[in-house]
């Protein structure tokens, strides 16, 4: 293996994954909050770093193709299980994220199943937009609870006087705790549509590849 900066970014995005969680076990909120969204969006974005610059630079490699579905599907769920956790066990969360670890689960069981025979099934474009709507969700999702555990410092550490003057006082110029009132509840709402539309495309790109995979289920006779 070469240590080409391509396989850098898939091995840095496969570290990443855990980092996101453990985060939480050695800061406190919201710094934790703060730094795991960092985290996730910095990853995120090495997911389509690193295939640009193998193939621009021609550097693509049997490892890197090994370890990337492996570092994306390891990203994903650590954070939707963090998402879990942080919801507070929602089943608006919930629902979705076991529908796409269902689907996770089967098609990465049916690929060693398939064995050599899985590289004949191509990846769709559809696909590649269900992993983007699936990063895009989770990142939205998890500024939303960032925000979210911002305001309820402040609540938690302000005067009541002050706190409910921060309020009334409304979008001001860094009026950070209406800020993260009002941008924590609107990016939950939007975060929770994208990961059902998120959901939907999994259990669809699920189905096609379930479908493509038939002829090599049959039994010989």
């Amino acid at each position: 293996m070469h240590w080409t900066l391509p396989n850098i970014l898939t091995v840095g995005r496969l570290i990443a994954a855990p980092a996101v969680a453990l985060v939480f076990a050695l800061l406190p909120r919201p710094l934790a909050d703060w730094v795991a969204l960092a985290l996730f969006i910095g990853a995120s974005l090495t997911d389509f770093l690193d295939g640009y610059l193998a193939r621009k630079w021609n550097q693509t490699s049997k490892f890197g193709a090994m370890l990337d579905p492996i570092a994306d599907k390891a990203m994903v769920v650590t954070a939707l299980a963090l998402l879990i956790a942080l919801s507070g066990l929602d089943p608006l969360v919930m629902i979705p994220t076991a529908l796409i670890l269902f689907r996770e689960v089967f098609v990465s069981g049916l690929r060693e199943f398939l064995g050599a025979d899985a590289g004949k099934l191509a990846v769709t474009k559809l696909a590649k937009w269900k992993t983007t709507a699936q990063m895009v969700a989770i990142a939205v999702l998890l500024t939303a609870i960032a925000f979210e555990a911002t305001h309820l410092m402040a609540f938690q550490t302000m005067t009541r006087e002050a706190y409910q003057a921060a309020l009334d006082a409304g979008p001001t110029d860094g009026n950070m705790v209406w800020r993260s009132g009002e941008w924590g509840v609107g990016l939950g709402i939007a975060g929770l549509a994208l990961l059902w539309v998120a959901a939907v495309l999994t259990l669809i790109t699920g189905a096609d590849y379930f479908k493509k995979s038939l002829p090599f289920l049959r039994e010989e006779t």
